[in-house]
């Protein structure tokens, strides 16, 4: 399966009926981590959930034969980056393909640094600036 580089997010929900119709939630930490937004219209794909003893309520773990993205970084890859916005916990926030969340602490919102990946995780990765760039570079 082709993924677009349009990706916004990629999370598991359960889908519920609900007064004639059916709803999925979006986890919280999309919107507020995420490229979407609560006002915005989007296109959404279902995929089947994978079979076996799993509570369905869990959140399934990554299966990469069934061709959920793998995180776009790797631990200690470098990359020149612009910081695009300021967490809640004050950390600098980028997004790289598919608008996959970094966390870059010690920077400001609009700097350009080089960075380097320290820890990736399913949805999220952080990072350690290894040089502040000039904004003309």
């Amino acid at each position: 399966m082709e993924i677009s580089d349009r990706l916004r997010c990629v999370f598991s929900a359960e889908i519920e009926e609900q007064d004639g119709s059916y709803r999925l939630e979006v986890p919280a930490r999309e919107v507020e981590l995420g490229e979407i937004r609560a006002e915005g219209t989007y296109r959404v794909a279902i995929l089947p959930s994978p079979s076996g003893g799993r509570d369905e309520r869990e959140t399934p773990e990554p299966d990469r034969d069934r061709g959920e993205p793998e995180p776009p970084v790797e631990e200690g890859e470098r990359r020149d980056v612009e910081i695009e916005d300021i967490g809640e916990q004050g950390d600098g926030i980028t997004r790289v393909e598919r608008g996959f969340v970094v966390i870059v602490p010690d920077t400001e919102q609009g700097e350009r640094v080089t960075i380097e990946i320290t820890d990736v995780r399913e949805n999220v990765a952080f990072a350690e600036v290894v040089e502040r760039l000039s904004y003309y570079e």
